[in-house]
């Protein structure tokens, strides 16, 4: 059985986190056996709760400080003690941030470096100094043995094609029932029992798109005004930037107050999943958008831009419908063709169904990154639960 030791920094839960506790989840644990090393908070106890050994450590802030080279130092120096005493054979960076320590800490452990990239930039947005993110994006792929990447999209913004391997992110399909029953979400929330509801549920920040969607809805609401809008979200990370009252501002501008709502964080998507009739994804290109994948496994056609991983998700005319990015009004009339045709939005929601147990599963995901794994640890010498070094 092979250690590793995974490393993020995240206080919260977001989804670069939810999609690891499912790796930590489903590796194989008769050749794995998985570490992590992570602050302390919900990551460290529900890892806990899955029986992954959790190390807590604190990973410097990114800062301005001529002191910041020492404290990253001081990281990376903690981080190669604890790969050493717990014999592990790789150390992986499940965050940027994770990342800028976790190389430089495997240099100094003597053993491979594994890089998952989850985003476009090194920033949650496109940063203002483009040089700044490629200049630390090829020092960080020059020390990994192998970049993990979400999404051919995401790969393309990579400067190491020869080191990255594509593994889409999975769901426990088994979790979402195309046949549940969103009568009790409705009757909470007061949406009408056979209002067409149309919903998005992720982050409330401006690059999620929120705002396009209700400009959409407006457009809709013309032509059919029983149609209802749900935004489901909040911050995790405990961002306060007033943007959650800007919609409900805009919602009222726009003659939408009484026909949306926003709810605010949900422990739970899965019930306004089940509750709406289609799901809008109405973002600036995404690294991946896993939320689609919730969507087509609870058995929901979805309607978005047909830009960063959505058209690795989403197959056009059949489990959705694509438009072009920015395009409200395109978004607005492919919302409005599948209210008014539910015999071609149930067989959207199927097929979309059948897509999810095929490609995006938690299983396919963990054999991916395991086969990564390997592959890496084959290159350097490495036979099953010894690591030899090839001179």
């Amino acid at each position: 059985m092979t250690r590793i030791l995974i490393v993020d920094h995240a206080p919260a839960l977001g989804g670069a986190e939810r999609s690891l506790l499912l790796l930590l989840k489903h590796l194989d644990r008769t050749c794995w056996r998985p570490h992590l090393a992570c602050v302390d908070g919900p990551l460290a106890e529900e890892a806990t709760a899955l029986g992954v050994p959790v190390h807590v450590v604190r990973l410097p802030r990114l800062r301005r400080s001529l002191r910041a080279p020492l404290a990253w130092l001081g990281a990376a120096m903690a981080l190669a003690r604890l790969a050493r005493r717990i014999d592990a054979a790789l150390l992986v960076a499940n965050t940027v941030r994770a990342a800028m320590v976790t190389g430089p800490g495997a240099r100094l452990a003597g053993i491979p470096f594994v890089w998952h990239m989850r985003d476009f930039w090194l920033s949650e947005v496109r940063p203002g100094r483009l040089w700044a993110d490629r200049l630390g994006k090829r020092l960080l792929c020059a020390a990994a043995g192998r970049v993990i990447v979400n999404s051919q999209a995401t790969a393309a913004h990579l400067p190491c094609p020869d080191k990255v391997a594509v593994v889409h992110n999975g769901v426990e399909v088994e979790r979402f029932d195309p046949a549940a029953d969103g009568s009790s979400f409705r009757q909470q929330q007061g949406i009408p029992p056979d209002a067409p509801l149309v919903g998005t549920v992720g982050r409330l920040r401006p690059w999620k798109g929120q705002g396009r969607l209700l400009r959409a809805l407006a457009r809709v609401r013309d032509l059919m005004p029983e149609v209802w809008g749900l935004v489901v979200g909040g911050s995790p990370f405990d961002v306060r930037d007033g943007y959650p009252e800007y919609l409900r501002g805009l919602a009222a501008d726009l003659g939408l107050g009484d026909h949306v709502l926003v709810t605010g964080q949900v422990a739970d998507p899965g019930p306004a999943l089940a509750a709406i009739d289609l799901f809008v994804h109405p973002g600036d290109p995404e690294p991946f958008g896993l939320v689609n994948v919730e969507a087509m496994a609870m058995g929901r056609p979805v309607v978005a831009f047909r830009h960063g991983a959505l058209p690795e998700i989403v197959v056009d005319g059949e489990t959705g419908l694509l438009v072009p990015p920015d395009d409200e009004a395109a978004l607005a009339q492919a919302i409005v063709t599948l209210l008014r045709e539910p015999a071609r939005r149930e067989a959207m929601g199927r097929a979309g169904r059948e897509r999810v147990e095929r490609y995006f599963t938690a299983q396919r995901m963990s054999a991916g990154v395991a086969a990564v794994f390997d592959d890496l640890l084959a290159s350097r010498g490495w036979h099953r639960g010894r690591l030899t070094w090839l001179m």
